[in-house]
């Protein structure tokens, strides 16, 4: 006889797990962003839009993501093709490229730090070339763009090998057959990569695109030590209102914009590579 409680018996420690550390906070938090003395309101959203740090930030965190995602997937499915196709050394190849993804937001800003800054790697190089006549300052105000680009650069570094080791085990789940069938009907390995790879690892897409995307709307710590203020997101606006300006009101409503925001991406990635049914390997 079957054990009908046995599932939910299973499933129970996630679900108060769940419960105690993300349905609560999440209660008090969107309760915090849209009430005041216990009444409803939204004047919480309406300080936040006002402030002229908002829009900026705002924008600032799209054009990080529309910047970093893409050049991060094109890297990770280069690398895993790469890496599913070796013969020998595939473990070591593919642990050296996930050493960046034990390393924190914090250090990695760090690192780069020490290649961008005045006394720096890339003042050192550019001066030993004879490219410069002295060290260049390249993070400030007045070089938006390189603040731009270094934290990218980072977070490119930093964070691809999230993507990488999903789409690694998917291109895993692959079988052989389908190549094998694909090359016999004439297909070179550009058209087996199109009509064969892709199709069959859109789970992983999903999952690698959605959990980097959300990522990608809360970048803080690589900011904050690359860029300070000079480059402001979303995040970093979060911080400062709940610890600089004292009003945890308004830094839930950031919260919930980023919450909605990361919400709205993950909708469009399921539908856009939703996988149909009876396509799954």
């Amino acid at each position: 006889m079957e054990n009908k409680p046995l599932p939910y018996l299973l499933i129970l420690p996630a679900t108060i797990f769940l419960c105690v550390f993300f349905l609560y906070p999440f209660t008090l938090v969107a309760w915090q962003a849209f009430s005041e003395n216990g009444v409803f309101t939204l004047k919480h959203f309406e300080t936040m839009q006002s402030h002229w740090k908002f829009s900026i930030s705002f924008w600032n965190t799209l054009l990080l993501t529309a910047a970093i995602v893409p050049v991060q997937l094109v890297l990770s499915l280069l690398m895993a093709t790469m890496v599913t196709k070796m013969q020998k050394g595939r473990d070591i190849v593919l642990y050296i490229w996930t050493i960046p993804l034990g390393i924190s937001d914090l250090a990695a800003g760090i690192i780069w730090l020490a290649i961008f800054e005045q006394s720096g790697f890339l003042n050192s190089m550019l001066s030993g070339l004879g490219v410069v006549d002295q060290p260049t300052n390249f993070l400030t105000y007045q070089n938006w763009w390189t603040i731009f680009i270094a934290i990218a650069l980072a977070e490119i570094w930093r964070a691809t090998a999230i993507m990488l080791v999903i789409i690694v085990a998917g291109m895993g789940l692959i079988p052989k057959e389908y190549y094998e069938a694909a090359e016999m009907f004439g297909a070179n390995a550009w058209k087996r990569f199109l009509k064969v790879t892709l199709p069959m690892i859109r789970p992983s897409l999903q999952t690698a695109l959605i959990l980097r995307v959300i990522l990608a709307f809360e970048v803080f710590a690589v900011v904050q030590a690359l860029g300070g203020t000079t480059l402001p997101v979303l995040m970093g606006e979060t911080y400062q209102w709940q610890f600089e300006l004292q009003d945890s009101s308004v830094a839930a409503a950031y919260a919930m914009v980023i919450l909605a925001i990361s919400i709205a991406f993950t909708l469009v990635f399921l539908r856009a590579l939703r996988v149909p049914k009876g396509a799954q390997i």
